[in-house]
């Protein structure tokens, strides 16, 4: 019959050993084994692992999205301007075993120290072929699409992977003499812009101008026109219903027309007409034939 004593610390060192050579992995990490300091099992997925216990190691490192914020740092452009640029990036661990390697035994820190130059000298090899105009004018999608090709071309050296870079500001030194130059073509840029659509408000507006006059000139002439015709429409009504009168009875509509013109010969009330008492105009004042 076996010792208790001994079964209880038999439990014990079984217990000891399952617990130490299982080992979980969070969603949130990566992980390698390494036997006697080699490498011997890499990129481990979440969930639960076994190794040797006592002989195998295991370190683990996030592979979350990880951020790299430095100083700002000066560079020049293609005019051999200084301009002063600040930048984050956004990395990760694309091979363990190599960041593992090549970063002290996963140290963070110094694969922020290693990665940092990687991006500045990309970034200053980019900015050097850009001029100041187009930095200052908003094409910085097309400058981070071609440092992110150039930086993981040596982040790969790190086993690192940059994601993204964003370009937060880019200020000009403050002993730089260009900051005024700037300013001024900016002003006139934006002058020869208001300019240009002052010049085209002035054009439309004397386009809607003439456009409404030819309008009022066409109105004009269509009334003329109408009023003509109702004015040359009331005249041939006038002559029809003379003429109508006149053949009923000649004699009374010779001597309408005949006070009319009397009333029209002395309207204002001062004229004197000298003429033949027989004239044929007086004849219904009894002085000239009938």
């Amino acid at each position: 019959m076996r010792n208790p004593t001994t079964l209880i610390f038999g439990g014990l060192a079984a217990v000891i050993l399952l617990f130490s050579s299982i080992f979980i992995v969070n969603e949130s990490q990566t992980a390698i084994v390494l036997n006697l300091g080699k490498v011997v099992r890499s990129d481990l997925k979440p969930g639960l692992h076994f190794k040797v216990p006592f002989i195998e190691q295991v370190r683990k490192f996030d592979r979350r999205l990880l951020t790299l914020d430095d100083n700002p740092e000066r560079y020049l452009t293609v005019e051999k301007k200084d301009v002063e640029v600040d930048f984050f990036v956004k990395w990760r661990i694309k091979d363990v075993t190599v960041y593992y390697r090549a970063t002290s035994g996963g140290n963070e820190e110094a694969a922020a120290q290693r990665l940092t130059p990687i991006i500045k000298n990309t970034l200053r090899n980019d900015i050097n072929s850009f001029t100041l105009q187009k930095l200052v004018s908003g094409e910085r999608t097309e400058l981070a699409q071609r440092l992110l090709k150039s930086i993981n071309l040596g982040a790969a050296t790190l086993g690192i992977e940059v994601v993204d870079i964003r370009i937060k500001r880019i200020n000009f030194p403050k002993d730089a003499k260009i900051r005024d130059q700037v300013l001024d073509r900016m002003r006139s840029e934006r002058k020869q812009v208001a300019n240009a659509l002052r010049a085209e408000g002035f054009a439309e507006s004397e386009r809607i101008r003439a456009e409404a006059e030819r309008e009022s000139q066409v109105i004009l002439a269509d009334a003329q026109r109408d009023a003509q015709k109702v004015r040359g429409e009331g005249d041939a009504e006038v002559a029809r219903i003379s003429a109508a009168a006149y053949g009923q009875d000649a004699d009374f509509y010779a001597f309408y027309r005949s006070l009319e013109a009397y009333k029209a010969s002395f309207a204002d009330g001062k004229s004197t007409m000298v003429v033949d008492p027989d004239s044929e105009f007086l004849k219904y004042f009894g002085g000239g034939k009938r």
